[in-house]
């Protein structure tokens, strides 16, 4: 297939780009600047299109030939404290970047797309509740909430296509980027620790299932609609903590008290303190297994651990 991804060059879009031309698809890549590209886009078969300011459409050849979108662009919801500029630069990356590229389309395919998967976060449903959250799930009020109801709003803005895949995706873990490698330094010095009492869910996905998960949405059309991007054993802080010492083979003994991150972050703490226990209902129907369903999987793959 021919496959435009927005977000190419972020830490899912790489490892996704790389997945989908070992498999031998042809990408267009929409980024700020083509001329600094990771080397995995050094390929014949990678086509990169300028789109430096998302407020305006991307480029018309950008989706000539393609089959379909993988949209994942929007800028990094835990990179800073959310100042009222920040959230604007939130919202813009996703919904407004969403409109621009889905407009282009709309107006300008003869024929419908076969598939248009758009990323979201499971952040669209409620915090601190003791019930596990599936795509049936009521949706919360907040900001985070917002920000995704509207970037799945701007998804479904576009008319001419077969279909729609949403994936509201967990904390996404790896080793080598993310939020895992912001805690790696700590704990590789033995000073990592639970957050507070320790009792707050995480739902999570190790990065190569939801690469898999992409996939498999754009090359099965039985993939349509909502689908939550986590794992089927969301995990305690306490429990991921360990989990994160014995794969390190170091100790986590030192908390970290919550109304430090508070005071650090802001608003933005409630990503790392908030309690929530994510899970798919609609991947299993689909057929869909993860190869590391498991935090102790999960971090026996990134670290090797025998």
């Amino acid at each position: 297939m021919k496959i435009l991804i927005t977000g190419a060059t972020g830490f899912v879009g790489t490892r996704l780009s790389e997945k989908l031309l070992n498999e031998g698809h042809e990408l267009h890549i929409l980024s700020r600047n083509t001329s600094h590209l990771p080397p995995v886009f050094n390929h014949p078969n990678v086509k990169a299109f300028s789109w430096q300011d998302t407020s305006t459409p991307p480029p018309v050849e950008s989706i000539s030939g393609i089959n379909g979108v993988i949209n994942l662009m929007g800028e990094n919801i835990a990179a800073k404290r959310w100042s009222d500029e920040q959230k604007k630069k939130l919202h813009s990356s996703r919904v407004e970047s969403t409109i621009q590229l889905t407009s282009v389309i709309n107006q300008n395919r003869s024929t419908p797309l076969d598939f248009f998967i758009s990323s979201s976060a499971v952040g669209i449903y409620p915090v601190n509740t003791n019930e596990a959250l599936t795509e049936d799930s009521k949706l919360a009020n907040n900001f985070l909430a917002s920000l995704c109801k509207d970037w799945e709003a701007a998804a479904h803005t576009l008319k001419n296509c077969k279909r729609t895949v949403i994936v509201r995706t967990a904390v996404v873990l790896e080793a080598h980027g993310g939020a895992l490698a912001k805690m790696l330094p700590p704990f590789k010095l033995g000073l990592g620790g639970p957050i507070g009492t320790g009792d707050h869910v995480m739902s999570w996905i190790h990065l190569d299932d939801l690469v898999d998960l992409y996939v498999k949405a754009a090359a099965d059309d039985r993939y349509s609609g909502i689908y939550n991007g986590s794992t089927s054993h969301p995990v305690d802080n306490f429990h991921f903590t360990k989990a994160l010492g014995d794969a390190l083979h170091r100790p986590t003994l030192i908390p970290v008290p919550a109304a430090a991150l508070k005071i650090a972050f802001g608003e933005m703490s409630s990503v790392i303190l908030d309690s929530q226990a994510v899970v798919s209902k609609r991947l299993p129907e689909a057929g869909f297994t993860f190869q590391y369903p498991t935090i102790e999987a999960a971090f026996a793959k990134m670290f090797d651990k025998k």
